[in-house]
Parts: C-alpha cells; sequence; structure tokens
C-alpha cells in the first residue's frame, strides 16, 4: 500500500452501524436459529454440536426469560407472559429434542416468528 492509499483510508469516512436493541435481537436469533438449521441437518454425524445449538438456543430463551421477568421491563404484561411462556416450552421442547422424542422444526418457527416480530416497524 503506498503512501497515497494510506492517506485516503485515513480521511476517508468511517461508517459506524447504529444498532439498536431490537436489532441485536433479531441478529442474535437469526444466529441461533441458522445454527439449529445446520447442526440439524448433521444430526445423525454430529449429535454434539447438534445438542451444543440446542443449548445454545435454550440459553437464549432463559436469559429472554429472565428479562421479561423483571419488573421494570417496558414491555406490556401480555408480551411478558407470552413470551416467557415460550421460554418454558423451547426449555421442555428442548430436553425432549435431545432425547430424541421430539421434532426441531417447532423451536425454528418460534424463533422465526420471534424475528418477524422483531423486525416489524413500530408505528405508535
Amino acid at each position: 500500500m503506498n503512501i497515497i492509499d494510506q492517506a485516503r483510508q485515513a480521511y476517508a469516512p468511517k461508517t459506524t452501524v447504529l444498532r439498536t436493541g431490537r436489532s441485536i435481537e433479531h441478529q442474535l436469533f437469526s444466529d441461533v436459529t441458522v445454527r439449529l438449521k445446520e447442526a440439524n441437518a448433521k444430526k445423525k454425524t454430529d449429535f454434539a454440536t447438534f445438542a451444543e445449538a440446542v443449548h445454545a438456543n435454550r440459553a437464549v430463551w432463559t436469559h429472554l426469560a429472565s428479562q421479561v421477568a423483571e419488573d421494570e421491563n417496558a414491555l406490556s404484561t401480555d408480551l411478558r407472559a407470552r413470551i416467557f411462556y415460550l421460554a418454558e416450552f423451547t426449555a421442555f421442547h428442548s430436553a425432549k429434542i435431545l432425547q430424541n422424542s421430539a421434532d426441531i422444526a417447532p423451536l425454528i418457527e418460534i424463533n422465526t416468528a420471534m424475528m418477524r416480530g422483531l423486525s416489524a416497524r413500530d408505528d405508535t
């Protein structure tokens, strides 16, 4: 790299991506959902990776449940209760998945629904 290229880089405008709480949560759900899908595809050959993906998803939901259980949480009581219920379902269903007595599809569907909700515009 010559001196002119270095000067261009030094004085070029820097773009900083501003992330909102919703966009961060959306990205987290997206990452864990992709991980679930990929791990599910190789479940029979790499069960450890599959179990790790299921555990990571359950950890996201456990953290989310702890957040909505806080009295200071700004979400409506109804929405908080629904999210908490989904977290309980995710924990219960994850255990069944790891026992090979349930399918992973409902967890992927729930995460996808959460991503749709998080990406919806707030027009209020």
